[in-house]
């Protein structure tokens, strides 16, 4: 079992992320990776930057994007590994969610508002600088907020609480994910049309970390793998080791790559560390992601 392989992290061109990409990727040397890939949410801005500061590191640096999806009714999350960063379609798709994003912070904002929690909206708008506000940064707020102190659903998300591992984005899961009474739905593409889309982009999709969305549930994952899927992340941050034998034992029965991703942020997500997941074949996964990208004309591993 080795450590030296992340392929699923998120810098400051993700509404929820830290440090910069160049930054990000020096912590990364630090911690005594090796093969890196930075997939921020929908965005491809900080690609360029992150490799050339991994290169300049003697780190080896896959391209990579985290793409929200649709599939039977519900939001998942693909990686799309070996894309080129001015690809037209990653542009356009980053153009058309920071569009829908502006948008539905302002919603999100008057929903939390509603389920009377006090925050500044100034305050969480500078947070999210350029983008549109999301929960994690209305809940930094919020927790700061003295006037919700006394609050008997916000103690969870206080040190010692349940939920106070991961305090802002839990407050999202909570409170503002599907179905849940701050929602703000948003129009996100087809999964099986963006797993085609990456196909015809040289790149292989992944299915990232499935136990945080339908825990073990073979059937649903069976019929996202049936969309042509590459591969899926079975070691994440979020698997408990069932859940990662779960999804490594689904992935080898497919034929299809098992992946290893953190999907460190930062201070949205402070349990999230870097440079701690470890791969029981961590070589084998990048040869089998640098074969298929490579014989698709993707951007290979290097």
């Amino acid at each position: 079992m080795e450590n030296w392989l992340d392929l699923h992290m998120h810098s400051c061109y993700s509404g929820d992320g830290e440090y910069e990409p160049g930054r990000l990727m020096e912590l990364c040397a630090e911690a005594g990776l090796k093969t890196v890939a930075l997939a921020d949410h929908n965005s491809v801005q900080g690609i360029a930057a992150a490799r050339k500061r991994a290169h300049e590191l003697g780190l080896a640096y896959l391209n990579a994007v985290e793409i929200d999806c649709r599939y039977a009714g519900r939001t998942f999350h693909l990686l799309a590994y070996g894309i080129r960063e001015d690809d037209a379609f990653f542009i356009n798709l980053e153009k058309e969610f920071h569009k829908q994003q502006l948008t539905a912070g302002e919603q999100l904002m008057q929903l939390v508002k509603a389920q009377k929690f006090y925050f500044d909206e100034q305050a969480a708008r500078k947070l999210a600088g350029n983008g549109g506000v999301e929960a994690e940064q209305i809940a930094e707020v919020m927790l700061a907020d003295s006037r919700n102190d006394s609050d008997e659903r916000l103690q969870c998300y206080r040190p010692g609480g349940s939920r106070s591992d991961n305090p802002l984005v839990n407050f999202f899961w909570d409170f503002c994910a599907d179905g849940k009474p701050c929602n703000v739905p948003m129009e996100f593409p087809s999964f099986a049309d963006v797993v085609d889309q990456i196909h015809q982009s040289g790149g292989a999709a992944v299915l990232a970390h499935p136990g945080a969305n339908i825990g073990q549930d073979e059937l649903l994952a069976e019929g996202l793998i049936r969309t042509g899927i590459d591969g899926i992340e079975a070691f994440s941050n979020y698997h408990d080791a069932a859940t990662r034998q779960f999804y490594q034992t689904l992935a080898e029965k497919h034929g299809l790559i098992v992946t290893a991703g953190s999907d460190f942020h930062g201070k949205c997500k402070p349990a999230i560390h870097y440079g701690e997941l470890v791969h029981p074949y961590p070589l084998v996964t990048c040869e089998r992601l640098n074969q298929l990208i490579y014989e698709r004309g993707g951007q290979i591993l290097a």
